[in-house]
């Protein structure tokens, strides 16, 4: 028998490849490296954005979830100080966005969905030419260049032509172009958008090691199950509205109000359905492919007098367990599909 119970800064000089970050067992006791309050955005008639409230801190790799013209990308082109809100706040690493945007420049790197490359430039020399941008200058340059090919995986194409890269080996040099100055806080909007399976595993991997490095990332994404497995916080956004934000775990806790059982036994489903059907904790019981899923009534936690009742009554057990609630399956529940 298996029984499983399942509860729910100015520019560094540091090299980024050298960086670690010591991780808190206590999220509050790292600083805070986004926050916004009350952050919305009108366009006529219109709510891009409706009284955002949120707060990443530093570690956090934060999944922004939300249907098309939902309000990701305009709340982190906010956060990237290339729109100004109507009103609301935002900060990033303490500085706010209307008084010191110069600031917070030096702090993000942000790669939007879709960005612009040079046709005639080799993947080294594009790099150099934002690595000038950002003022590093003489034998640093080269040196940051090269460290950031190797950091996503890139070395061997230093000389390739821009325009002879793969959609996911362009995003990964927009990964390496975002991190030459060293940022704080990345904000990526759709990174693994229209990539290969092979080309989202590899970006995956990629943000990992970024959070390991200590960095502050924010990603939106519509592949519900890779956020699911890089992310520690997740927000789910429809209309301008933040449905819900916090902690992976705690967001699944939140939104399921009734947990569903899965119980499978070695024979006699229908009966073993009857007798739960009649007891006060049991909502409904549904019989499916010779398994049973029970659904507890709303509030119930406590249910471990079910498998002794079913023992009780002669029923072999084979499978007993929490069906999970998925982000896929959240996401379901808190939108409706609609747009601002």
């Amino acid at each position: 028998m298996t029984m499983v119970r399942e509860t729910s800064s100015p520019v560094a000089t540091t090299s980024p490849t050298s960086m670690s970050v010591e991780k808190s067992s206590n999220t509050n006791d790292r600083p805070v490296a986004v926050k916004t309050v009350g952050l919305t955005k009108i366009y006529g008639q219109i709510r891009a954005v409706d009284h955002l409230t949120l707060e990443l801190r530093q570690g956090d790799l934060f999944g922004f979830i939300g249907p098309n013209g939902s309000g990701k990308t305009t709340t982190m082109r906010i956060l990237a100080t290339l729109l100004q809100p109507s009103w609301g706040e935002a900060y990033v690493c303490d500085h706010s966005i209307y008084t010191h945007p110069k600031e917070i420049r030096r702090l993000i790197g942000y790669m939007p969905d879709f960005f612009g490359v040079y046709d005639d430039m080799k993947v080294i020399e594009y790099l150099e030419f934002f690595a000038a941008a950002y003022r590093i200058n003489g034998p640093k340059r080269r040196r940051v260049c090269e460290e950031m090919l190797e950091l996503v995986e890139l070395g061997y194409k230093r000389d390739a032509l821009v325009t002879s890269l793969s959609r996911g080996m362009t995003q990964r040099l927009g990964l390496a172009r975002v991190l030459l100055h060293d940022p704080q806080v990345l904000i990526l909007d759709e990174p693994a958008s229209g990539l290969d399976p092979r080309a989202r595993i590899e970006i995956r991997q990629l943000l990992k090691r970024l959070r390991q490095m200590g960095k502050t990332i924010m990603v939106s994404s519509h592949i519900l199950p890779e956020l699911a497995d890089i992310c520690n916080k997740v927000g789910i956004i429809e209309q301008g509205v933040l449905k819900v934000c916090g902690e992976l775990e705690e967001v699944m806790r939140r939104i399921r109000e009734k947990i569903t059982l899965c119980i499978e036994l070695w024979d006699q489903p229908d009966g073993a359905a009857r007798l739960l059907d009649s007891h006060e904790l049991v909502e409904s019981v549904d019989v499916r492919q010779n398994r049973l899923y029970v659904t507890l009534k709303k509030g119930v936690e406590d249910y471990r007098e079910l498998p002794r009742l079913l023992l009780e009554g002669g029923y072999a057990i084979k499978l007993f367990k929490e069906e999970e609630i998925n982000l896929e399956t959240a996401f379901m529940m808190l939108t409706k599909g609609m747009t601002s």
